[in-house]
């Protein structure tokens, strides 16, 4: 039966690989940067990296995109002086999460492209790397990995789990193919209890869950050291010092529209109201870029401001942010914020990181991959959620035009941060309990 789905998932894999992989490769074209470590994605690795793990015990860490590395990277900062003998790898999905690696993670932390769930690639994999364990951050589920860590005797570990309502009935649609895989993990961080029940329904073992909270909390933080000095940016744009910011952050298609023409409108009322505009993927841009123009808003794009521009004032009334890994920045100068893909799609945005800089925000009704935090803030007035675009323009003139509003917001957004912190450390106790005791790691 267990070879039966092994070879039924494969074949099916290989025909949906081919028939996608032109959809995909063109993605990867347009976020640019692909060629570089392509061939990690087929389980090849270079000499170098190679010689970085040979004869180390690994722990083998994957981080789906930029919200996962983020998550990620407190992780390892945490484990790693508990896990002094171990070399990390980090693999992560797209080019945007292998950026944010390479700019977040030090030069010892191993670097690595995920490989695609094809057999043979997945072995190629694993046998390059004989991971000690590997730690999945997110319910990403890849039949032929989970297959080939435990035919290995890799303990895999699922950490900061949360399924939406869509992935949960997905998961339990296939379960003939997903419990026994659902199994196979030693140990799973759960978000919350709904999380965990979902879990166990799944094929989970009970003993496997533990409770731990969301990780997003603690890895809500600024970097020490700023990458990014958005002040100077607005100067070199003219935006009046103390001028109202608006900003839509990881916005998705139909959204943005939205923004701008509620913008033209607000700022009739607000006459120092500027607009700053981040896509959740980038390469929309130039299809923003079209919206605003029809609106009669005028933007430049972000990747256009040298260190020489400058512009007179009135000349732009929106930044149009085009490049990657700079949103928490500008969150850190907003007036007020609008969370992205909870208006005019389904699932939402992370919230926390706006709440944990005390900043007022607003959400749509659409907040399914983050309905538990969602309703944590708004259980403690810590943002506000408009069901459609007419409450929504309504709610952000209100915010605009209180201060004292804006700073209640924010407190509260904090004080749901401080009271959700620990889930790193309870995450790592889960990890290193499971983890055999010998050469592989130092208990403090």
């Amino acid at each position: 039966m267990k070879s039966g789905v092994r070879t039924i998932y494969n074949i099916l894999f290989t025909v949906f690989f081919a028939l996608s992989s032109p959809y995909y490769f063109v993605r990867m074209r347009r976020r640019g940067n692909w060629r570089k470590g392509f061939s990690e994605r087929f389980g090849k690795y270079n000499t170098k990296f190679k010689q970085s793990i040979t004869n180390r015990h690994v722990l083998w860490m994957h981080a789906v995109s930029v919200g996962e590395v983020n998550v990620c990277t407190q992780l390892i900062r945490v484990l790693e002086p508990r896990l002094p003998n171990l070399k990390i790898v980090v693999s992560t999905t797209t080019t945007t999460g292998m950026g944010e690696l390479r700019r977040k993670l030090p030069t010892h932390v191993g670097k690595i492209y995920y490989p695609i769930d094809r057999r043979a690639c997945v072995s190629r994999a694993m046998h390059t790397i004989r991971p000690e364990a590997i730690v999945l951050v997110e319910a990403e589920i890849w039949p032929n990995f989970l297959w080939r860590a435990h035919d290995y005797g890799s303990p895999v570990f699922l950490v900061n789990a949360r399924l939406s309502e869509r992935s949960y009935r997905g998961y339990k649609r296939f379960g003939f193919l997903f419990r026994p895989l659902f199994a196979l993990f030693t140990g799973v961080g759960a978000q919350n209890e709904s999380d965990a029940a979902r879990l166990r329904k799944l094929g989970c073992r009970p003993e496997a869950i533990h409770i731990v909270g969301s990780l997003k909390f603690d890895a809500a933080k600024l970097d020490e050291r700023r990458l990014l000095d958005v002040p100077g940016l607005l100067r070199q744009l003219a935006v009046p010092p103390g001028a109202r910011i608006l900003l839509g952050g990881s916005t998705h298609p139909g959204e943005e529209a939205i923004l701008a023409e509620q913008f033209v409108r607000l700022r009739k009322r607000f006459p120092d109201l500027f607009l700053v505009l981040v896509p959740r993927h980038f390469e929309r841009s130039q299809e923003v870029g079209r919206e605003l123009a029809a609106r009669g808003v005028k933007f430049v794009f972000r990747s256009e401001i040298a260190a020489h521009s400058g512009f007179a004032p009135g000349e732009i009334d929106c930044l149009l942010v085009n490049t990657t890994g700079e949103l928490k920045y500008f969150y850190e100068h907003a007036t007020v914020i609008f969370v992205g893909k909870s208006l005019t799609a389904q699932g939402g945005q992370n919230p926390i990181e706006p709440g944990a800089l005390g900043k007022p925000m607003v959400f749509g009704p659409n907040m399914q991959n983050f309905a538990e935090i969602a309703r944590s803030f708004l259980a403690q007035d810590g943002a506000v959620q408009a069901l459609d675009a007419a409450e929504l323009e309504k709610v952000l003139a209100g915010l605009l035009d209180s201060e004292q509003r804006r700073e209640q917001l924010g407190r509260n957004a904090l004080k749901v941060i401080q009271e959700n912190l620990g889930a790193i450390d309870r995450t790592v106790d889960m990890i290193i309990k499971h983890l055999d005791k010998g050469e592989i790691y130092i208990a403090p």
